[in-house]
């Protein structure tokens, strides 16, 4: 029996979703943990164990995958909010469902949060963008539940969608930060009671 050792066996390709997940998964750590302006393309295509060829195969640069991470987290956040407000007919538990869905994302280990509200690229007029999207689509939505029960005309409940959403995103990210003096649940129930009351003092559509 030959004793000479034999190549490596190069290791299977995967298809291309899969593959792509996979730089998404590497480029997410890396991103979170040196910001934006710190992550190199070098140590994204080290840290998912690929080639720099086969990284760029699926991303012409660094901008292009944070965006396209970006968008995927906020997909993910936006389908969290929707399925919230979906949840119920009741709008008081809309808005605890609401105010949940906000801790949740951001209490995520992935800490996916600081790629979408604390990203040293928000300066940059597509995540800027994209944020601004994110943000009119869900006041939009929190609008539209407003005014179907309420009196207040649509610039008055888009404002108010607007207060609610940022209410939701500044106080879920400050018991982050504070590393859970409070439980999340325990929080959670604090904002929604303090948004309910304020909501629900609106005069109702007869």
């Amino acid at each position: 029996m030959s004793t000479e050792s034999r190549p490596a066996a190069r290791p299977a390709r995967l298809p291309r979703e899969e593959r792509r997940r996979q730089l998404l998964q590497a480029a997410h750590e890396v991103f979170v943990a040196n910001g934006y302006h710190g992550a190199a393309m070098d140590e994204i295509a080290e840290t998912a164990k690929v080639s720099k060829p086969v990284l760029y195969q699926h991303f012409p640069g660094k901008r292009e995958l944070y965006l396209a991470l970006l968008d995927h987290h906020l997909a993910s956040l936006n389908a969290m909010l929707m399925a919230a407000l979906n949840s119920t007919p009741d709008n008081k538990l809309r808005v605890h469902a609401t105010m949940d869905a906000y801790f949740r994302f951001i209490a995520q280990e992935s800490q996916a949060h600081r790629l979408v509200f604390e990203s040293d690229l928000n300066n940059d007029p597509d995540v800027s963008g994209r944020l601004e999207d994110f943000n009119a689509r869900l006041a939009s939505a929190i609008a539209a539940v407003i005014a179907e029960e309420t009196k207040l005309s649509e610039a008055e409940s888009t404002l108010l969608g607007r207060s609610l959403a940022g209410m939701a995103q500044i106080s879920a990210r400050y018991w982050l930060q504070t590393g859970g003096e409070l439980a999340r649940e325990d929080a959670v129930d604090l904002i929604y009671r303090l948004a309910w009351r304020g909501i629900s003092r609106f005069p109702k559509e007869t």
